[in-house]
């Protein structure tokens, strides 16, 4: 085949009004294959542009079936809905016409009022699946927290993994449940008034199951390479359409409110249309009724993707704001190796810069959004996602060691208020509520080299992270591939019970609720907001946020001993200094309306 393929048809089973299923596979470099359902064997039909189909009736849910190459080779459907043997097993037929939704009314919440925490399914519960994680939605609900951002659920090699590694896109991971208990499971947050956002990862395939470059080698870019594989080439339309269609399954077919956009950076398109704007055009266009939430991560490379004009985001709701991560931890740890050495000589004018919201003063050669409109546009906070930690910068430590188990109860405080009552859109990792201490490590399931190169490559990523010394070989790191790597990552759910575990969601109540109450409402006009650093100097951080008829400051002190705060002139919200000592750490959050 030749140029570039024009076809914009759909990938996956599609179930024909007649009752009859349409299997269909994009196959350009081999002869006509065939899709074998429940052993029988049925000739697929070219219809065009590398494209062949098979219509087949009689057919009911759950009715398994493969795709066999003219070399006999049998290959799942890289779209299956259903894989439940795993990538080595047949691909299952889901209708999805049948589930009796309860929620059906249910459109989630405007983007200002989110409080997000990240889970991932595996380790939410000892369970680690769909089923069990909606026994924790009450717990979640009455802390305050109103969204939950899941690590990657589509089908990975094995039993247990991050999810990052994808290569059966479209079908839940069959460890977690079925595609029915993952729909359970948004309709039950849902009906705690939980809105969803499901992680999705459109920058390579996984290197283990992956059979597509057996018969559609263009669908990747071999000239190009990602830090986890060979890059795709989205100027194909059956490529583009397999993402992009992907997107609008998780919305539509489980009703997910939104999706985050794994390492965007990564994403090359050479297209006229960039592949991330056109899912945002194709997203919003399907669900004009549903607040759809849409979050990049890597968005400092493309500030296009997270700008606002007037009261609507251009492109995406908001980008994950790394540097204020990065510029606190070195703060308030004193880390400075790895990927936190940029923040290193002055970490307080990192994160003062953070939390500005400032238009940047370069742009990426590409932008994806029009000339004019980026001119006049803006950020406004919660255009960035603010955290101080998630999966990232917790698994690819060392130890998976979390931020609480390396400061002090006060500086605690101190660092949850600082997230929770500034402007931006504040995320928990999973556990954060309740000061969860055991550790979140990587952990994958996969055998022979690839399995030795994972080994090998938790090194390089600790060292990234600042918790291995560079060319550290000699200290022992905890085994990825081991079950009980998994199982030591768990959360603790005995732990909210205990006295430190009710302080801290008495802590997480009472700051949410003061969000809803005097933060939110600024945001709610999405306007320009101007942001401006009061003071940044060694332990101190005071910043105001002037919105139309009030300022939001806040002034926290997060070195003992530091230099006096600035005076707050507003009407205090709150106020901590859990140390109760001269010049010890503290916050001070206040607001100063127009008539004040």
């Amino acid at each position: 085949m030749t140029g570039k393929d024009a076809t914009t048809s759909a990938w996956g089973p599609q179930w024909l009004e007649d009752g009859r299923v349409r299997f269909r596979l994009w196959a350009p470099e081999v002869g006509p294959p065939e899709v074998v359902v429940e052993g029988a064997r049925y000739p697929m039909t070219a219809v065009g542009e590398g494209w062949f189909e098979a219509d087949v009736a009689d057919l009911s849910e759950g009715a398994s079936y493969r795709f066999r190459l003219p070399d006999g080779t049998e290959v799942i459907d890289p779209a299956a809905h259903a894989l439940p043997q795993g990538l080595d097993g047949p691909s299952s037929l889901v209708n999805h016409r049948g589930y009796p939704w309860r929620t059906q009314d249910w459109t989630a919440f405007s983007w200002e009022e989110a409080v997000v925490s990240e889970i991932h399914i595996g380790t939410f519960t000892q369970e680690g699946t769909f089923a069990a994680a909606i026994e924790k939605l009450p717990h979640l609900a009455e802390t305050g927290i109103n969204a939950l951002e899941i690590l990657p659920v589509g089908q990975f090699p094995g039993e247990r993994g991050w999810g990052y590694d994808g290569v059966g896109h479209y079908a839940p991971h069959w460890a977690y449940g079925t595609p029915d208990d993952l729909k359970a499971f948004v309709d039950a947050a849902h009906a705690h008034g939980i809105a969803l956002y499901l992680d999705v990862v459109y920058n390579h395939f996984g290197p283990e199951g992956n059979h597509v470059p057996r018969y559609a080698p263009g669908f990747f870019l071999t000239e190009r390479e990602t830090p986890w594989g060979v890059a795709l080439d989205f100027t194909r339309k059956p490529v583009r359409r397999y993402f992009i269609d992907n997107a609008l399954h998780w919305l539509e077919h489980y009703r997910f409110d939104g999706l985050r956009f794994d390492a965007t950076h990564e994403i090359y398109d050479a297209s006229e249309e960039h592949v991330l704007s056109e899912i945002v055009r194709e997203a919003r266009g399907r669900f004009p009724d549903r607040h759809i939430h849409l979050i990049a991560e890597g968005q400092r490379h493309r500030w296009g993707m997270v700008s606002y004009h007037a009261a609507r985001p251009l492109l995406y709701d908001t980008g994950w704001n790394d540097h204020f991560h990065q510029a606190l931890n070195v703060i308030v740890t004193g880390e400075a190796g790895g990927y936190y050495a940029d923040f290193a000589d002055d970490p307080e004018s990192g994160l003062a810069l953070a939390m500005e919201g400032r238009r940047p003063g370069a742009r990426s050669p590409r932008e994806m959004v029009g000339e004019a409109d980026y001119a006049e546009a803006h950020w406004p906070p919660q255009a960035f996602m603010n955290f101080l930690q998630n999966h990232d910068q917790v698994g690819n430590r060392a130890f998976g060691d979390r931020l609480w188990t390396r400061i002090d109860p006060p500086m605690a405080r101190i660092l949850t208020a600082l997230l929770l009552l500034s402007p931006q859109i504040p995320l928990l990792f999973m556990g954060d509520e309740y000061g969860e201490t055991n550790p979140f490590m990587f952990f994958a399931d996969y055998t022979g080299e690839l399995g030795e190169a994972v080994r090998e490559g938790r090194r390089s990523e600790a060292e990234n992270f600042g918790s291995l010394a560079p060319g550290d070989k000699e200290t022992a790191l905890p085994d990825p591939l081991a079950p009980s790597t998994f199982d030591a990552s768990k959360l603790d759910w005995s732990r909210p019970g205990s006295q430190r575990g009710k302080e801290r969601l008495a802590l997480h109540r009472e700051l949410i609720s003061l969000r809803r109450r005097h933060i939110v409402p600024l945001l709610a006009a999405r306007e320009p907001v101007e942001g401006k650093v009061v003071k940044a100097e060694q332990g101190i951080l005071a910043m105001d946020w002037r919105f139309t008829g009030a300022t939001l400051q806040l002034r926290a002190r997060l070195s003992p001993g530091s230099a006096e705060l600035p005076g707050a002139t507003g009407r205090i919200i709150w106020f901590d200094s859990p140390e109760a000592i001269e010049n010890g750490p503290e916050i001070t959050v206040a607001i100063r309306t127009s008539e004040g």
